[in-house]
């Protein structure tokens, strides 16, 4: 297992050339590529939690772990070894661990920062950023020439839970999965998880082994998909070829399993039903309704698809440990539920694995000299940057493919940026929308409970040009790979200073260390 990092308690910087918001994927990926690909460039990365990770160190609930592949999910720059393909939440923080150590940048890291704020001066070609220290509470002011949000989409404070009726009147433990207690002790229990998404059936058969019985209620179905948790082709071309060659190779043939996958899917949503269907029907016990339980009455992937490693789930039903109820809600009782059928499904512990909550940029208060940006006034440029808000960037992954996949491409786009106006003497650079009137939509378009929620609080997509963000691997790869910086709704300025002035006074960033 790869060391841990420790916060630093005064760990304090006054100017980088980029600073990054989040020591997730996406931060570390950035950090990466910015090492690597603009080697004299300073920055930082600032992490509001006291632990690298994001999401995976984030949530604590049983059983957490990818539903995506990590040939994919992994960085294409760093094979991923272990042998499992879909791999438990501490296998990937030790993978991000190895990166940061093998790539010197844990001297980068400030673990225990919050960014609070960060208003862009014109005359000054800057960001001033304020930082809250966990450590102390204290608050400072930082500049850094580009900011970059890699802080992800989630709400770290708080899950998304319903106002049920009566749930003040349940006697046993309600439990959202983003605030899992340590201690929570299930054993023997009758447990019901609300929810039919990726959290629901992740935590429903890793508990079933030791719970007296778990309910998944539903109000309605998803899609489920059975996969193998280990990769034969991954495993046995590891075994033949040299690390890079095998992973490279892996990497290729499940991009394109996952967009076969799903543009299979939406050109043939009934075909696709149907293999869902009989799969679900193989992987359950004879004569199991399957099409009140696991038959939505959208079609595939017009919200994401749940997978399960192994079939975990339907193992775990087959045993009799586990069971589906799709019904609605009335209210809680003191020993329950209460269905509308009548039915009341005793509980002595409720999880309710009811989504989360969207937010944008880490909810950092975004200004532009002093006045406040209003997110949904603007339009995001390639996937990535906003309108009318000068040197500022960010990475949001794929919601039909693996998160990675993105921000790879987003972190080498980037930095050719960088190098761009580096070459041409440019501190500024500004997306700004040439027609005035282009039809709006949202920067998301999936029709699922979270994504609804949050979409009224981001940025919007246009409907052409670069200010389409459309959910498009092999479009992207084009797009921010090979395509031209230089655009006409890329507006540049120059630096009053010479360049070099701006990296002269950049203050050298005192990292957090390695805990050995």
């Amino acid at each position: 297992m790869a060391t841990s990092i420790a916060p630093a308690a005064a760990t304090t910087f006054e100017h980088v050339d980029v600073l990054v918001v989040g020591a997730g994927i996406s931060g570390i990926s950035t950090a990466y590529h910015l090492k690597h690909q603009q080697p004299g460039r300073t920055f930082a990365i600032v992490e509001a939690r006291n632990s690298l990770g994001g999401t995976w160190d984030l949530f604590r609930y049983p059983g957490l772990r990818s539903d995506s592949d990590l040939q994919t999910f992994g960085f294409g720059f760093k094979p991923w070894r272990g042998d499992n393909a879909i791999a438990d939440a501490h296998e990937i923080v030790d993978y991000l661990q190895e990166t940061l150590e093998e790539n010197d940048l844990a001297r980068h890291l400030h673990l225990g920062h919050k960014v609070s704020k960060a208003d862009f001066s014109s005359a000054d070609q800057r960001w001033l950023v304020t930082l809250e220290r966990a450590c102390d509470g204290a608050q400072f002011d930082v500049t850094a020439g580009m900011l970059f949000s890699a802080a992800g989409y989630y709400d770290y404070d708080q899950g998304y839970s319903p106002q049920f009726v009566g749930r003040e009147d349940f006697g046993g433990q309600i439990i959202h999965p983003q605030h899992w207690p340590d201690d929570l002790d299930y054993s023997g229990k009758n447990v019901v998880v609300i929810g039919s998404g990726a959290t629901a059936v992740t935590i429903v058969p890793n508990i079933a082994a030791a719970a007296g019985h778990v309910t998944m209620l539903q109000r309605s179905p998803s899609y489920v998909l059975p996969i193998p948790r280990q990769d034969p082709i991954a495993n046995t071309l590891r075994r033949l070829l040299p690390e890079k060659i095998a992973y490279s190779l892996t990497r290729g043939i499940n991009i394109r399993k996952a967009n076969l996958l799903y543009k299979g899917s939406q050109r043939f949503p009934k075909q696709m039903r149907a293999l869902v269907r009989k799969v679900n029907t193989a992987a359950l016990p004879e004569g199991y309704d399957v099409d009140t339980h696991f038959s939505p009455a959208y079609n595939p992937w017009d919200q994401r698809m749940c997978m399960v490693p192994d079939g975990d789930l339907f193992k775990a039903i087959s045993d009799g440990r586990a069971s589906v109820a799709t019904d609605e809600i009335v209210r809680f009782t003191k020993s329950g539920i209460l269905l509308e059928s009548g039915e009341e499904l005793a509980a002595d512990i409720v999880v309710t694995a009811t989504g989360l909550n969207m937010v944008p940029f880490g909810k950092i208060a975004l200004a532009v000299d002093g006045a406040q940006i209003e997110l949904p006034d603007h339009v995001v440029y390639k996937t990535l940057m906003l309108s009318d808000v000068p040197n500022f960037a960010f990475t949001v992954g794929y919601v039909n493919n693996s998160w990675t996949l993105k921000a790879d491409l987003v972190a080498q786009w980037f930095c050719r940026l960088l190098a761009h106006m580096d070459q041409n003497g440019y501190s500024t650079v500004t997306p700004v929308v040439a027609q005035a009137s282009m039809p709006l939509s949202d920067y998301i378009a999936m029709d699922t409970g979270y994504i609804n929620r949050g979409m009224p609080l981001f940025p919007k997509q246009g409907d052409s040009g670069p200010w389409l963000a459309p959910q498009d691997f092999n479009r992207d790869r084009v797009v921010l790979g090979k395509d031209p910086i230089e655009d006409p709704e890329l507006r540049f300025s120059f630096a009053e200073l010479p360049q070099t002035d701006l990296h002269d006074v950049a203050a050298p960033v005192v990292g957090a260390g390695v805990a050995k």
